[in-house]
């Protein structure tokens, strides 16, 4: 067990229909290093995963989201999943919690169609990343450069288009995550 993340905490924002494998692998990358982290959601007690289209396990929430504070928290990961981050982007508590990684410089992680209430949250701009292809006319739209790569990293945002990238994605979450606040953050949201 490495230590890169020895006394930093994760929150790990989720919805229903969160694509299971995108939080359940990177929770495990980011412990393995020496994080503590917090499933976060709307709803309370327990969480539904998905394995693409059929029902995964559920999860025991750690906080729910009206009483979360990312001021208690050094990073953000977004997991993916359709589903998930549809419902997260029209609760106006879940994007203020998003956006507010953002403004204070805080590293944040997203995989799949995670970045969905980055758009919400107001926070993509100018930004490169990548995402799941369908998300790709929504990022330009609202202002981000999407490109087709296994990982990308713009000034503490990390970003992957798919489960297949997890690899890469928890290596470069992992650095950006240790490397803490980016002053470059703040100047996106």
């Amino acid at each position: 067990m490495s230590n890169e993340l020895q006394n930093k905490k994760v929150a790990i924002l989720v919805a229903e229909g969160f694509e299971q494998v995108e939080m359940t692998k990177p929770r495990q990358a980011l412990e393995q290093a020496g994080a503590k982290t917090d499933l976060i959601s709307p709803k309370g007690d327990k969480v539904q995963g998905w394995n693409h289209f059929d029902k995964g396990d559920q999860f025991s929430v750690d906080v729910v989201l009206d009483e979360a504070d990312s001021n208690n928290y050094d990073a953000l990961l977004l997991p993916g999943g359709v589903a998930n981050p549809d419902q997260l982007r029209t609760q106006e508590k879940a994007v203020r919690f998003v956006r507010s990684f953002f403004e204070a410089g805080k590293p944040v992680a997203a995989i799949c169609h995670g970045l969905w209430t980055l758009i919400d949250a107001n926070v993509i701009q100018a930004r490169t990343v990548t995402s799941w292809p369908s998300l790709k006319t929504d990022l330009r739209n609202a202002g981000a450069k999407w490109v087709d790569q296994e990982v990308v990293v713009d000034e503490g945002l990390v970003t992957s288009r798919k489960p297949d990238d997890i690899p890469a994605f928890c290596q470069k979450m992992i650095e950006e995550f240790a490397e803490g606040r980016h002053q470059e953050q703040r100047q996106s949201a």
